[in-house]
C-alpha cells in the first residue's frame, strides 16, 4: 500500500467538511488535485469511502473505519 499521512489528512478533511470543495478551500489546494487523491486512496483500498447523499458525502462501513484510524494515527 502505498498511502502517505497527507492522503490521510485529506481524506479526513473531506469527512470532516461532508464535500470536496470544501475541504479542498481548507486545505488551499485545487478541488481536482484533492478528488484525485480520494480516487487513488480508494483505489489503494479497494474500497469506497463515501456515498454522496443530498448532495453530500457520506462515509460508508469502510470510510467509518478509515476515519477512526486515521484519527488514530
Amino acid at each position: 500500500m502505498n498511502l502517505n499521512i497527507r492522503d490521510i489528512e485529506y481524506i479526513l478533511a473531506i469527512a470532516k467538511e461532508g464535500s470536496v470543495t470544501k475541504a479542498s478551500q481548507k486545505l488551499y489546494i485545487a478541488q481536482p488535485s484533492l478528488s484525485q487523491t480520494l480516487k487513488k486512496v480508494e483505489a489503494e483500498l479497494g474500497v469506497t469511502l463515501f456515498t454522496r447523499v443530498k448532495g453530500r458525502l457520506k462515509l460508508t462501513p469502510e470510510g467509518e473505519f478509515f476515519i477512526n484510524a486515521g484519527d488514530r494515527i
